[in-house]
Protein backbone atom coordinates (compact mmCIF):
# COMPACT_ATOMS: atom_id res chain seq x y z
CA UNK A 1 0.00 0.00 0.00
CA UNK A 2 1.27 3.42 -1.00
CA UNK A 3 0.00 6.91 -0.20
CA UNK A 4 -0.37 9.56 -2.90
CA UNK A 5 -0.66 12.99 -1.29
CA UNK A 6 -2.13 16.01 -3.12
CA UNK A 7 -2.16 19.34 -1.24
CA UNK A 8 -4.05 22.48 -2.26
CA UNK A 9 -1.77 25.04 -0.60
CA UNK A 10 -4.20 27.96 -0.77
CA UNK A 11 -6.93 25.96 0.93
CA UNK A 12 -4.61 24.85 3.74
CA UNK A 13 -2.99 28.26 4.19
CA UNK A 14 -6.00 30.60 3.93
CA UNK A 15 -8.25 28.48 6.12
CA UNK A 16 -5.43 27.90 8.61
CA UNK A 17 -4.94 31.68 8.87
CA UNK A 18 -8.68 32.13 9.48
CA UNK A 19 -8.79 29.49 12.18
CA UNK A 20 -5.67 30.93 13.80
CA UNK A 21 -7.35 34.36 13.90
CA UNK A 22 -10.22 32.80 15.83
CA UNK A 23 -7.85 31.01 18.23
CA UNK A 24 -5.95 34.30 18.76
CA UNK A 25 -9.25 36.13 19.42
CA UNK A 26 -8.76 38.46 16.44
CA UNK A 27 -12.04 37.13 15.06
CA UNK A 28 -15.10 36.34 17.18
CA UNK A 29 -15.69 33.01 15.43
CA UNK A 30 -15.03 31.34 12.10
CA UNK A 31 -18.03 33.03 10.48
CA UNK A 32 -16.65 36.41 11.53
CA UNK A 33 -13.24 35.49 10.10
CA UNK A 34 -14.75 34.33 6.81
CA UNK A 35 -17.28 37.15 6.37
CA UNK A 36 -14.84 39.92 7.28
CA UNK A 37 -11.68 38.39 5.82
CA UNK A 38 -9.95 38.29 9.20
CA UNK A 39 -6.79 36.21 9.12
CA UNK A 40 -3.64 35.68 11.16
CA UNK A 41 -0.98 36.65 8.60
CA UNK A 42 1.70 35.13 10.84
CA UNK A 43 0.33 31.61 10.48
CA UNK A 44 2.35 29.47 8.04
CA UNK A 45 2.09 25.73 7.49
CA UNK A 46 4.81 23.39 8.71
CA UNK A 47 4.99 21.02 5.75
CA UNK A 48 6.88 18.36 7.66
CA UNK A 49 4.05 18.16 10.18
CA UNK A 50 1.45 18.21 7.39
CA UNK A 51 3.25 15.40 5.60
CA UNK A 52 3.41 13.32 8.80
CA UNK A 53 -0.23 13.99 9.76
CA UNK A 54 -1.71 13.25 6.34
CA UNK A 55 0.74 10.72 4.91
CA UNK A 56 2.07 8.92 7.95
CA UNK A 57 5.38 7.17 7.65
CA UNK A 58 7.44 8.72 4.84
CA UNK A 59 8.43 5.29 3.56
CA UNK A 60 4.79 4.66 2.62
CA UNK A 61 4.43 7.90 0.68
CA UNK A 62 4.86 7.30 -3.02
CA UNK A 63 4.04 10.88 -4.06
CA UNK A 64 3.61 14.16 -2.18
CA UNK A 65 2.65 17.10 -4.33
CA UNK A 66 1.86 20.71 -3.39
CA UNK A 67 -0.12 22.98 -5.72
CA UNK A 68 -0.59 26.73 -5.59
CA UNK A 69 -0.13 30.18 -7.05
CA UNK A 70 3.29 31.56 -7.82
CA UNK A 71 4.62 33.15 -4.63
CA UNK A 72 6.61 36.37 -4.39
CA UNK A 73 10.36 35.96 -4.96
CA UNK A 74 11.18 36.44 -1.25
CA UNK A 75 8.64 33.84 -0.08
CA UNK A 76 10.37 30.80 1.43
CA UNK A 77 7.25 28.64 1.80
CA UNK A 78 7.84 26.63 -1.37
CA UNK A 79 11.45 25.91 -0.43
CA UNK A 80 10.26 24.66 2.95
CA UNK A 81 7.82 22.32 1.21
CA UNK A 82 10.50 21.06 -1.18
CA UNK A 83 12.81 20.40 1.77
CA UNK A 84 10.12 18.11 3.20
CA UNK A 85 9.91 16.12 -0.02
CA UNK A 86 7.01 17.77 -1.80
CA UNK A 87 7.01 18.21 -5.56
CA UNK A 88 5.64 21.63 -6.48
CA UNK A 89 3.27 22.87 -9.18
CA UNK A 90 2.64 26.61 -9.36
CA UNK A 91 0.58 28.74 -11.70
CA UNK A 92 0.50 32.48 -12.18
CA UNK A 93 -2.61 34.28 -11.00
CA UNK A 94 -4.90 35.74 -13.66
CA UNK A 95 -5.29 39.44 -14.47
CA UNK A 96 -7.80 39.82 -11.59
CA UNK A 97 -5.20 38.31 -9.20
CA UNK A 98 -7.33 35.19 -8.82
CA UNK A 99 -5.97 31.69 -8.56
CA UNK A 100 -6.64 29.54 -11.61
CA UNK A 101 -5.87 26.00 -12.78
CA UNK A 102 -5.00 24.59 -9.35
CA UNK A 103 -8.08 22.43 -8.67
CA UNK A 104 -8.21 21.12 -12.23
CA UNK A 105 -4.50 20.25 -12.15
CA UNK A 106 -4.96 18.34 -8.91
CA UNK A 107 -7.93 16.43 -10.36
CA UNK A 108 -5.99 15.72 -13.56
CA UNK A 109 -3.01 14.38 -11.58
CA UNK A 110 -5.22 12.25 -9.31
CA UNK A 111 -7.06 10.65 -12.23
CA UNK A 112 -3.85 10.21 -14.23
CA UNK A 113 -2.07 8.56 -11.32
CA UNK A 114 -5.09 6.33 -10.57
CA UNK A 115 -5.08 5.10 -14.17
CA UNK A 116 -1.34 4.60 -14.52
CA UNK A 117 0.49 3.95 -11.24
CA UNK A 118 -1.96 3.18 -8.44
CA UNK A 119 -2.95 -0.31 -7.38
CA UNK A 120 -5.64 -1.84 -5.19
CA UNK A 121 -5.12 -0.76 -1.58
CA UNK A 122 -3.24 2.42 -2.51
CA UNK A 123 -4.53 5.55 -0.84
CA UNK A 124 -5.15 9.00 -2.20
CA UNK A 125 -4.89 11.71 0.45
CA UNK A 126 -6.38 14.98 -0.76
CA UNK A 127 -5.68 17.94 1.50
CA UNK A 128 -8.44 20.40 0.63
CA UNK A 129 -12.10 20.92 1.37
CA UNK A 130 -13.45 22.06 -1.99
CA UNK A 131 -16.51 20.42 -3.52
CA UNK A 132 -14.68 20.72 -6.86
CA UNK A 133 -13.03 17.39 -6.03
CA UNK A 134 -16.26 15.38 -5.71
CA UNK A 135 -16.21 14.30 -9.40
CA UNK A 136 -12.66 13.00 -8.92
CA UNK A 137 -13.78 10.82 -6.00
CA UNK A 138 -16.70 9.55 -8.03
CA UNK A 139 -14.43 8.73 -10.98
CA UNK A 140 -11.97 6.88 -8.72
CA UNK A 141 -14.85 4.82 -7.27
CA UNK A 142 -16.15 4.11 -10.81
CA UNK A 143 -12.75 2.65 -11.75
CA UNK A 144 -13.33 -0.15 -9.22
CA UNK A 145 -9.59 -0.54 -8.70
CA UNK A 146 -9.81 -0.69 -4.89
CA UNK A 147 -8.16 2.70 -4.43
CA UNK A 148 -8.99 4.41 -1.14
CA UNK A 149 -9.81 8.14 -1.33
CA UNK A 150 -9.12 10.05 1.89
CA UNK A 151 -9.54 13.74 2.61
CA UNK A 152 -7.90 16.01 5.17
CA UNK A 153 -9.29 19.48 5.76
CA UNK A 154 -10.19 22.09 8.33
CA UNK A 155 -13.58 21.33 9.89
CA UNK A 156 -15.04 24.70 8.91
CA UNK A 157 -14.01 24.53 5.27
CA UNK A 158 -14.83 21.03 4.10
CA UNK A 159 -17.75 20.74 1.74
CA UNK A 160 -20.42 18.45 3.23
CA UNK A 161 -20.66 16.65 -0.14
CA UNK A 162 -16.90 16.06 -0.27
CA UNK A 163 -16.91 14.80 3.31
CA UNK A 164 -19.76 12.38 2.52
CA UNK A 165 -17.96 10.88 -0.51
CA UNK A 166 -14.50 10.23 0.97
CA UNK A 167 -13.42 6.96 2.55
CA UNK A 168 -11.65 8.48 5.57
CA UNK A 169 -11.34 11.99 6.97
CA UNK A 170 -8.58 13.67 8.93
CA UNK A 171 -9.51 16.92 10.63
CA UNK A 172 -6.69 19.45 10.56
CA UNK A 173 -8.51 21.65 13.10
CA UNK A 174 -7.21 20.05 16.33
CA UNK A 175 -3.69 20.18 14.85
CA UNK A 176 -3.63 23.94 14.13
CA UNK A 177 -0.75 24.67 16.52
CA UNK A 178 1.23 21.57 15.49
CA UNK A 179 0.85 22.59 11.84
CA UNK A 180 2.12 26.11 12.49
CA UNK A 181 5.60 26.72 11.17
CA UNK A 182 7.93 28.39 13.65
Amino acid sequence: MSVFLYVDNSNVWIEGMRLSAVKNHTAVDISDAMNNNIVDRGWRCDFGQLLYLTGGNKSGIKKSHLYGSRPPEADSIWNAAKAQGFSITVYDRNYNNREKKIDTQIVSDIIGDALTVMNAGDEIMLVSGDADYVPAIEKIKDLKKGIIFNVASWDHSISPELKSKRDNFISLTPHLQNLKSV
